[in-house]
Parts: structure tokens; C-alpha cells; sequence
């Protein structure tokens, strides 16, 4: 197959539509009729010989063989844009749309109090956030970059570990005035203890507690299930039960007494922060970027 002006034409409406979620955005973005978009992607079709999205009238979604296209093209694209701002004598530019995928907990509780240091101090960037409880298909989404909290799933994303972040045990002030206080792991299933999800695989996280480097399993009383860490915090500070959180970004509440710490002396798990994107090549400026700041803002929060 040869190569020639119209391919890469075409490839860049395949890149518009992922980042757009839609044909009619990608035709916004591109100063083109919607029409245009659905010739470009049907010539492109026909030129590779598959089919590149599952279209309905609700939705459109790449199929297993676009996904793998665009996962092979999307750095090529994002090196010719840095290939472009070198040559312009602009190679640090960080300036364009940025697409972060963030769970709750994350965005909530760290980055949303800074984030305005960002949209200061790069004023080219339009910056979506999007919160989710899983990370999802970040390729076929569109996304630039994730950072959660979890290990992440095997597959072809750059995945670079940011911080290593410890559990802790708390209860409400209310909660212990009327139940009490747990004095050891064991003691936890004549508790209500609130549950949660992994943001990452769905699965309800396990409750475990290490002593001595031996790791305890230790059974509690649940009734109330979440999947979100607005929720969690909300119903913990409301006296709903003793919940598990990972101790970076809570700090505050211990200290201003809205929550109490229990269990000390019993270390919990920790839980990785990672910073996921689908280039296997140099990031782009603006997603490099965005891991700087995000390394500010945790290195800023263990050193104030």
C-alpha cells in the first residue's frame, strides 16, 4: 500500500472521532460536514481492508482492529505534533486538549485542590477530567493519560508507578461514641464496616492487616457497599461505619478531628499511584507535563 497525503488525512479523522467520541464532533473539530468524516473513514476502510468502527445511532466504538490501528498510530500522530513544535522552535509547548481518566479518590481528594495551579500555568491547555470507577478502554476512549490508585491490568499501556501510599482505619467521632472502639483487627466484625469495590477490577477489596511482617486476614461486618470515595468518606464522616482509605489525602480530616484513626498498630496495605498512557514512545509535552505536576503536588504534600 502506498503512502501518500490522503492516508494521512484520513488517519487523522480516525484520531478526531476517538478524541471526539463521535463522527459530528470529529466534523466540528475539523471544519468538515459530517458526510466528509464517514467518506474519509470509509475510504480508509477500504484502503487497510477492515472495518474500523461499530457505528449504531447511539454510539460508535472502534472495533478490536481499529483499536489496535489507532493504539499503533496515536504516538506517530503525537510525534509529528512535537516534530512540528520543534521546527517552530516551540518543542516545550504544552498547549492543545488533554484527556485524563482519574478515579474518584484521586481527584477528589489531591488533585482537584491544585488544579487550578495547572490551568494557570499552561494557558493553551483545555484540560477534561474524567472520573471513573474503572479505568475502562482508555484507546478506544481517547484518552492521553490515567493515573489511579491500584495495580494496573496487563496490557500495552506505559504504566509509571508515581507513589506507594499506606492505609488507614477511621471511624467518625459519632460512630465510636456509639459503638466504640475496635482494639484489634478481630475485633472488626462486631463492627459495620463499610465496603468498597476496586476501582480497577470491581472486585470487593479484601481487608487485611500485617504485625510482626505476618499478614492477618481479617473478616468484618458489611452492609453498606460503595464503588466511589466521595461516598465512602460522606457516609464514614456521617457515622456510618468504620471505613479502610488510603491515607494520602485524608489527612486533614484526622487532624481537624472529623475522623479518628483506628488500629495503629496494624499496618493495613498499601496501594500504588500510576500514571497510565498509551504511547510507547516520548509522551507528548502536554501529558509529560501533567506527570511533572502531579509529582509536584505529592512531593509538595510530603515535604509541607
Amino acid at each position: 500500500m502506498s503512502f501518500d497525503g490522503r492516508l494521512l488525512s484520513n488517519i487523522s479523522v480516525l484520531a478526531a472521532i476517538v478524541h471526539g467520541g463521535s463522527f459530528s464532533r470529529a466534523a466540528e473539530a475539523l471544519n468538515l460536514s459530517p458526510s466528509g468524516v464517514s467518506r474519509a473513514v470509509t475510504r480508509l476502510e477500504s484502503s487497510i481492508g477492515v472495518r474500523l468502527f461499530d457505528r449504531t445511532t447511539r454510539a460508535v466504538t472502534l472495533t478490536d482492529d481499529g483499536r489496535r490501528l489507532y493504539e499503533e498510530i496515536s504516538p506517530l500522530l503525537a510525534g509529528i505534533g512535537d516534530a512540528v513544535r520543534l521546527a517552530s522552535g516551540a518543542s516545550t509547548a504544552v498547549r492543545g486538549q488533554l484527556r485524563v481518566n482519574v478515579d474518584t479518590f484521586f481527584s477528589r481528594r489531591i488533585l482537584a485542590p491544585h488544579i487550578h495551579t495547572f490551568m494557570d500555568r499552561y494557558p493553551e491547555i483545555s484540560l477534561e477530567l474524567m472520573v471513573r470507577d474503572q479505568l475502562g478502554d482508555m484507546v478506544a476512549e481517547g484518552f492521553d493519560i490515567a493515573v489511579r490508585f491500584g495495580h494496573p491490568p496487563s496490557s500495552s499501556l506505559v504504566a509509571r508507578k508515581l507513589l506507594e501510599t499506606s492505609t488507614v482505619t477511621v471511624a467518625s467521632p459519632d460512630y465510636l461514641r456509639k459503638y466504640g472502639r475496635p482494639q484489634i483487627p478481630a475485633d472488626l466484625i462486631h463492627h459495620s464496616c463499610i465496603q468498597v469495590r476496586s476501582s480497577m477490577t470491581g472486585i470487593p477489596l479484601e481487608w487485611e492487616y500485617s504485625s510482626g511482617g505476618q499478614v492477618i486476614p481479617t473478616k468484618i461486618a458489611s452492609r453498606l457497599m460503595v464503588n466511589d470515595s466521595g461516598t465512602l468518606l460522606g457516609a464514614c464522616l456521617a457515622g456510618a461505619g468504620i471505613a479502610r482509605v488510603k491515607a494520602r489525602g485524608i489527612s486533614d480530616l484526622i487532624a481537624a478531628g472529623r475522623l479518628v484513626e483506628l488500629l495503629s498498630d496494624w499496618k493495613g496495605e498499601s496501594f500504588p499511584l500510576y500514571a497510565l498512557y498509551p504511547s510507547r514512545h516520548l509522551p507528548p509535552a502536554k501529558v509529560r507535563a501533567f506527570i511533572d505536576f502531579v509529582m509536584q503536588i505529592l512531593t509538595t504534600e510530603v515535604n509541607g
